[in-house]
């Protein structure tokens, strides 16, 4: 059942419509939201690693579009980033603070980025980009140095999950009571760009999910209990609906994929299969018609005109690239031009005939991440690109193994039972992302260089921990294994306790 009339209820002005929120309710919006970060940046005095969780919070929900007459005047983003930054740099302890190789593959492709917008073919557009991705690139070579402790490393998960959640539990309410459809669902703001960009959001949503079911099970700022079990639960449903809501043939592949690395993980596989399909056919009755169709396009993307410029695109990127290997800097997409032949159906009576229309195009963006970086920064650029990302993937894998056996071989042991769960959720969200990423164009998006910080540190906190645990057992004169009071003292390390600052 649907109802449309809320179907796209915006809490600000909407393009489409024209019609706008009451000017009182934009205002008390406003002063909340000014509020509220000035008390949050207030309270980073005291604990400056709160601005590192502030600057999370207001790269992913950007609450200067929300509050557009008071924060939107004013550079939060840089203020806070500035803030996290010379707090850490002056204040903050650097024990164990390890700039690393995928930091410095970050790094080398900040400067390769930086490079090719002063060589951009279009200047003034690749300057409005760059502005945000040098930002997202250093604070993802920054963020590892600062989540020292597993208090700090899960605050900043957390924090990340719920400004996720922000987003998308709105999407998902006006999903339920209005149905979403293709660029109709407004979320928290009507701004099709960022996050707030339906194949984006679907895609993030559904990449989200293991890092959710990690913070449900392993959790220590909220412990697991019937509270966080229903509301982790209905996140995932939230999630689960954003590809619904927006109709976004990429969320769908998204969901086919976890599904599938999930299974790889499941205990008890063949119940978990068994779920899948039902809940997959228990919702079939209530999906949208128009999303079915949309759905359907996936098997035959020739007919369907948003595939279909979409390979003309790649197609004019990978000539492009033979031309200007060294990439065209930001927003190189804008010279292109091309035509293609798209096969249109035309009903006649009973009879259905196919007929291909020559469609021009230009300007059209890449829909791909892969193409995005070829593009942009050519062949070096796509390079790096891929190197951190398989860098990062062999990374969490050997993490994972290192620490897969070890809580039943250590069962009283709580120091070794979450690393290994954490480093297959942050896998499994990467897998989706580069999933996603061959149908749209998030190569710089913010939220995947997070989760990226997040792989960073938790393999600086796994080397720091076996460090400490091998020259404690040294001490203790056992060559492996910790004894009871090596587990104690491990426990009692501030790498490890719960409670550290």
């Amino acid at each position: 059942m649907h109802f449309p009339l809320y179907a796209n209820t915006p809490f600000i002005k909407s393009e489409n419509h024209g019609r706008s929120a009451p000017r009182s309710a934009n205002t008390m919006t406003s002063l909340f939201l000014a509020a509220f970060f000035a008390g949050i940046m207030i309270l980073g005095l005291r604990r400056p690693f709160l601005w590192v969780l502030v600057y999370l919070y207001v790269d992913i929900v950007a609450p200067q579009k929300i509050s557009f007459n008071i924060l939107g005047a004013v550079p939060i983003s840089l203020i806070v980033f500035v803030a996290a930054f010379f707090s850490w740099l002056v204040l903050d302890k650097k024990t164990g603070a390890r700039f690393g190789f995928r930091q410095t593959i970050i790094v080398a492709l900040l400067a390769y980025c930086g490079f090719t917008t002063a060589m951009a073919v279009f200047p003034d557009t690749a300057l409005t980009k760059w502005d945000w991705v040098w930002k997202a690139l250093v604070f993802a070579a920054f963020l590892p140095l600062t989540l020292r402790t597993r208090l700090r490393l899960e605050a900043a998960v957390l924090v990340t999950v719920l400004s996720l959640a922000a987003i998308i539990i709105s999407g998902g309410i006006k999903t339920v009571f209005g149905g979403g459809g293709y660029e109709t669902l407004k979320l928290l703001v009507n701004d099709n760009t960022g996050l707030y960009e339906s194949s984006i959001i679907s895609t993030v949503s559904i990449a989200i999910i293991p890092v959710i079911l990690w913070l449900m099970k392993y959790g220590t700022i909220f412990r697991p209990g019937r509270g966080v079990t229903i509301f982790g639960s209905c996140l995932i449903i939230a999630c689960l609906l954003m590809p619904i809501g927006t109709a976004a043939r990429t969320g769908l592949l998204c969901i086919g994929l976890l599904a599938v690395l999930i299974l790889r993980t499941a205990r008890h596989r063949f119940v978990y299969f068994g779920l899948i399909g039902a809940a997959g056919l228990l919702a079939l009755p209530f999906l949208p018609a128009s999303y079915m169709e949309r759905m359907s396009t996936i098997t035959a993307p020739a007919g369907d005109e948003s595939a279909s410029s979409r390979l003309a695109v790649w197609e004019w990127t990978l000539d492009y690239a033979r031309d200007n290997p060294l990439g065209g800097g930001f927003t190189a997409y804008q010279a292109n031009s091309f035509t293609y032949k798209m096969p249109v159906k035309r009903e006649q009576g009973n009879t259905i005939s196919t007929e291909f229309v020559e469609v021009t195009d230009s300007g059209r963006a890449y829909h791909s991440s892969y193409f995005e970086m070829l593009g942009e920064q050519g062949w070096p650029g796509l390079f790096l690109w891929l190197l951190l990302q398989t860098v990062s993937l062999i990374a969490t894998w050997r993490l994972a193994r290192r620490w897969r056996g070890r809580p039943a071989r250590e069962p009283d042991n709580p120091a070794v039972t979450w690393q290994a769960p954490l480093a297959i959720a942050l896998q499994q969200s990467h897998l989706v992302y580069l999933l996603g990423s061959l149908f749209v164009g998030i190569a710089f998006q913010p939220v995947i260089y997070i989760l990226l910080g997040f792989q960073i540190a938790l393999s600086n906190y796994s080397r720091k921990f076996l460090a400490t645990e091998r020259a404690l057992n040294l001490k203790e004169g056992r060559q492996a294994g910790p004894s009871g009071r090596v587990m104690d003292r491990l426990a009692d390390h501030p790498a490890n306790a719960v409670t550290a600052r």
